[in-house]
């Protein structure tokens, strides 16, 4: 008897909660998300009410865009740690010769990886050669590249 009692507001709960994110999704218009000091500081209020209404059909398509994230000291996040991120499998831009310490990959994928350590470690010398990178259990990066028995921890730089 108790259960039918509450099965009426269970249901509208129910029922609420995809009217609301409905409704968050939904895009808010520049005049209406700006004070008007901030509308007229960007030189919105130049526009036309055309001008205006265009630039706002636009946002409203765009507007889901990927935010960056950036540490306390102002660098990128590129794979927050609750992220679960897959290897990366990619080809090292150029002329390898192992790990020297300090060096810096630029991968043909447009990332670049900077060595974390300092080890050293001797490969055979290859041009583009193919690399993969596996986030370790402790959350760090380790790059493995074809030729080269060892790997090396490093950070992603861009």
């Amino acid at each position: 008897m108790r259960l039918v009692r509450l099965l009426p507001l269970l249901m509208s709960v129910a029922l609420t909660v995809p009217m609301v994110s409905h409704a968050a999704d939904q895009y808010v218009p520049l005049q209406q998300r700006m004070s008007p000091e901030e509308f007229k500081a960007a030189g919105l209020d130049k526009l036309s009410p055309d001008e205006l209404k265009n630039l706002d059909g636009w946002l409203s398509g765009h507007a889901k865009a990927a935010t960056k994230m950036v540490d306390q000291a102002g660098k990128p996040v590129f794979y927050p740690s609750s992220e679960k991120a897959g290897p990366i499998q990619a080809r090292v831009q150029g002329s390898f010769n192992g790990f020297g310490g300090h060096g810096e990959f630029t991968l043909d994928n447009g990332q670049v990886w900077k060595q974390a350590d300092t080890s050293k470690v001797s490969c055979l010398s290859s041009n583009n050669p193919k690399v993969t990178i596996r986030r370790s259990l402790m959350g760090n990066w380790m790059m493995a590249v074809d030729g080269c028995n060892d790997t090396t921890s490093v950070v992603r730089t861009k």
